[in-house]
């Protein structure tokens, strides 16, 4: 049997301290400043070309600040307990099963423990029957839903997601919801951009409202949605095309 997630002590808050990023001397990023605290569901709003997705990468460490400081609690420039998951989930040409075996392998753990830990993983997240399934010929639900659960199996303490549900329809976006819910009560900390207000309204604690590359509301969800304080955001809200 598994025993209870017992992480390491947390790699949270994530302080960014004025960070830009910049490509050809062009800033596609500017002046970010905010904490992410542990055990928070922060959603990532904005327009289009917002930088939304440079963000989440930038968060995550995929991409390296070109200006100002992104630092962990324990004051490193990197940590190894987040994952990301993108748009279009990148996965092996493996089957579902080994898809979560490989990165636990790769952690050094013993194969007996993937074996127990892989096992339970799929049977948590209703994934058992395609354990022998190539994960590439899943559907896109599937597929999101295998990434996701390969995060978890992981012991993430940070998750980011980059619309993870953009491409599904309503039925395979629930599942991810319910996931998504199913991590934050495990104490992941969730950062997640959507361009679905609806989406943003059932899952959100914090938002964070980019808008032409610049963080302009860092906010609760309970604040930001009865009303924001940026008139961009506001019109936002009301549907309104901004750019």
């Amino acid at each position: 049997m598994i025993a209870a997630r017992t992480p390491p002590a947390s790699i949270l808050p994530l302080k960014l301290d004025q960070v830009g990023y910049a490509v050809a001397g062009k800033p596609l990023l500017a002046d970010l400043s905010l904490h992410i605290e542990a055990g928070r569901r922060l959603i990532v709003m904005g327009a289009n070309g917002a930088g939304k997705s440079l963000f989440l990468r930038l968060c995550h460490g995929l991409l390296d600040p070109t200006s100002g400081r992104r630092l962990w609690a324990d004051g490193s420039l990197r940590a190894g307990a987040q994952a990301m998951v993108f748009q279009r989930p990148v996965l092996l040409r493996r089957s579902v099963a080994a898809n979560m075996d490989y990165p636990l392998a790769l952690k050094g753990m013993a194969s007996s423990e993937r074996r127990e830990k892989v096992a339970h993983t799929l049977d948590r997240f209703g994934l058992r029957a395609l354990a022998d399934r190539p994960a590439r010929l899943l559907s896109g639900g599937e597929q999101q839903r295998l990434a996701l659960a390969r995060a978890w199996a992981m012991d993430t303490q940070v998750l980011f997601l980059d619309e993870p549900t953009s491409a599904l329809d309503p039925s395979a976006t629930r599942i991810i919801e319910d996931m998504i819910a199913q991590f934050s009560e495990d104490g992941i900390t969730i950062v997640m951009s959507t361009h679905d207000l609806g989406q943003a309204r059932r899952l959100a604690q914090d938002v964070a409202f980019l808008h032409r590359g610049r963080l302009i509301e860092h906010r609760s969800a309970l604040e930001f949605f009865a009303g924001p304080a940026a008139p961009e955001a506001r019109a936002f809200l009301a549907g309104d095309l901004i750019w």
